[in-house]
């Protein structure tokens, strides 16, 4: 017995050596970790069967309670048997692959060993079929139960199959004495040591599912990292300026050695080598491109014939062509060609399919953002159109009063309305404008209501020197006036002080327009701004429309405040971000364009 267990190290050595010499391939990991379909369980079903073969052929000849030379062995004695690790190889296979596995790697190891012969060849065929089956029902049993195949498992299912199988040595082996005899010199050296090879064995399963999991982990953080490093570009969409970046930091991140971004018509960017005849606002160079167009379907080209390049002397070798959509409309494509065939694996083809992937959903979001942007901007244009009516109802009224007292002075204030209604048809079509202009437009306003009711009011300015390039939306300032005006000190008994106050703050613009009119009601501060408020002189919709238009504008970064006590006056400010998007000069294009 002790003689026997180095022996039978030694094979499981064997064993273990040709499991972990096949884990180096691809194909190996790949079989045994992909959920398995028909003919991967074949593929398994046949190495595990290998296994359980080279054991037979590797095994140790007991004769007459003796252990013979150790050699190759292609045929036993009648009356001798075999101490291997047959066993071992059939177990796991089945703990891997199911029942199917397990049953016919058995077989295939059982016929095999049944073959070389001895007296217990029937015994260990059976057992070694038996053995499969008990695996593969245990292996799926575990993963029904959401558990995964541990070493421990595998080895105390090895250990207990082992043992099952010296117990049908002793029911079917004849004559019993022998088979009694054989049991009590390999039984315990077989288990033990079979129990440490697939120990062993499944070390180097795990290592392998180990080390794919890290590289499938790396390559989705480098494909995530990619996809951020491409966003901001994707968010303007195909264009030449935005694709020429993405394909310089997709060359940057993988290992490519050209990249290029089409869109349905013509080479947007092209990176890397071939750029003589891969040249951007030109033809597809590939008729590889054209077929991924109409068939909006992943193709790889393993060789320059497959590619379709027209260019005889084109040094790439191989490609992954992959399609752009937008809600499964292909618009594009995306290129990454290889100098050397062998570059494109398997790793390199699963990061292009999941850059495609992420890459076809940023542009879909990139055009519902585009889309939204549009009818943010319609509907910022319908709320500014409101404005119009409203001041040039309150306008008409003044003038229409003047013209009976003054009909020289009701004219200038007809071509002060002019001049005011043609920059407000400017203003209309303008999301942001200088706030000069907004000034202007407040003291056209002011004119026409103070030729009205002269010594009524008394208007005070006072703005920070260096604002006056400031952009604001337009119609901003005059609806709170009017508002001061109408709704304020009109029904005061005092004269009206109304003072006007711009200057920065904490990096923001603040423009105050302050009253001393009756003041609003608390219940009327609560929703005013938030909601279309009923008013007998106008649309009411001034306050509201500001604020809709101020959180449509600045993506809720600006902010309208109003403060008033009933019988003092009234205070809304109005805090417009500086460094926001859109509030100078410069960003208004990339904003609005």
């Amino acid at each position: 017995m002790f003689n026997l267990a180095p022996l039978m190290l030694e094979k499981v050595g064997i064993i273990v050596i040709v499991a972990f010499l096949f884990s180096q391939m691809r194909s190996f990991r790949q079989i045994v970790q992909n959920k398995h379909k028909t003919n991967e369980k074949i593929m398994l079903i046949l190495l595990f069967g290998a296994f359980g073969v080279i054991s037979n052929y590797t095994g140790i000849e007991i004769h007459h309670n003796t252990i013979a030379k150790a050699e190759w062995l292609s045929e036993i004695d009648p009356e001798s048997a075999l101490a291997n690790t047959r066993v071992m190889g059939v177990v796991i296979g089945g703990l891997l692959g199911g029942p199917s596995v397990g049953i016919g790697a058995g077989l295939i190891a059982g016929i095999h060993r049944y073959t070389l012969g001895g007296f217990t060849a029937f015994s260990c065929a059976l057992s070694t079929i038996l053995a499969g089956m008990a695996a593969g029902y245990f292996g799926r049993k575990r993963k029904q139960n959401g558990k995964k195949i541990t070493s421990t498992f595998a080895v105390l299912t090895g250990m207990t199959l082992e043992t099952v199988q010296m117990l049908i040595l002793l029911m079917t082996a004849k004559p019993f004495d022998h088979a009694l005899n054989l049991v009590q010199i390999i039984g315990l050296p077989m288990i033990f040591v079979n129990g440490f090879g697939t120990l062993l064995f499944m070390f180097i399963i795990q290592s392998m599912i180990r080390d794919e999991e890290r590289a499938r982990a790396n390559q989705t953080n480098q494909a995530f990292h990619i996809a951020d490093q491409t966003l901001p570009f994707f968010r303007q969409g195909l264009n030449i300026r935005s694709s020429k970046e993405i394909s310089k930091i997709i060359l940057k991140l993988t290992d490519a050695d050209a990249v290029a971004v089409t869109d349905e018509r013509q080479v947007l960017a092209h990176v890397g080598e071939g750029p003589d005849h891969h040249i951007p606002k030109a033809q597809f160079a590939t008729g590889l491109t054209r077929r991924v167009l109409r068939s909006g379907t992943i193709s790889v080209a393993k060789s320059k014939e497959e590619i379709f390049c027209y260019h005889n002397h084109c040094s790439l070798q191989a490609a992954i062509v992959l399609p752009l959509k937008v809600q499964n409309k292909t618009v594009g494509t995306l290129k990454m060609y290889f100098t050397q065939p062998d570059k494109l694996d398997t790793v390199q083809q699963q990061l292009a399919e999941g850059l495609a992937n992420l890459f076809s959903t940023q542009l879909e979001l990139a055009e519902a953002e585009r889309q939204m942007k549009l009818l943010k901007d319609a509907e910022i244009k319908a709320l500014q159109a409101q404005i119009h009516p409203h001041f040039l109802f309150n306008s008409l009224n003044t003038i229409s009063i003047l013209c009976r007292t003054d009909a020289n002075k009701a004219r200038k204030l007809l071509l002060d309305l002019s001049s005011f209604f043609r920059g407000n048809l400017h203003g209309a079509r303008q999301m942001l404008i200088p706030l000069e202009k907004e000034l202007e437009n407040v003291n056209a306003y002011l004119s026409l209501v103070q030729t009205r009711f002269p010594d009524k009011y008394d208007i005070n300015f006072q703005i920070e020197p260096g604002l006056d390039k400031v952009l604001i939306p337009p119609f901003t300032l005059q609806p709170i006036v009017e508002n001061s005006i109408h709704y304020g000190i009109r029904k005061s008994d005092s004269d009206g002080i109304i003072t006007i106050r711009i200057f920065t703050q904490n990096n923001t613009m603040r423009i105050v327009v302050t009253d001393n009119g009756k003041g609003i009601p608390a219940e009327k501060i609560e929703v005013l701004g938030k909601q279309i408020m009923q008013s007998k002189k106008g649309t009411g919709t001034a306050i509201f429309n500001i604020s809709q238009r101020l959180n449509g504008i600045y993506n809720g970064q600006a902010r309208l405040t109003i403060n008033s006590e009933v019988n003092f006056g009234t205070t809304i400010t109005i805090a417009i971000p500086l460094d926001s998007k859109g509030v100078f000069d410069q960003n208004v294009e990339s904003l609005y364009s």
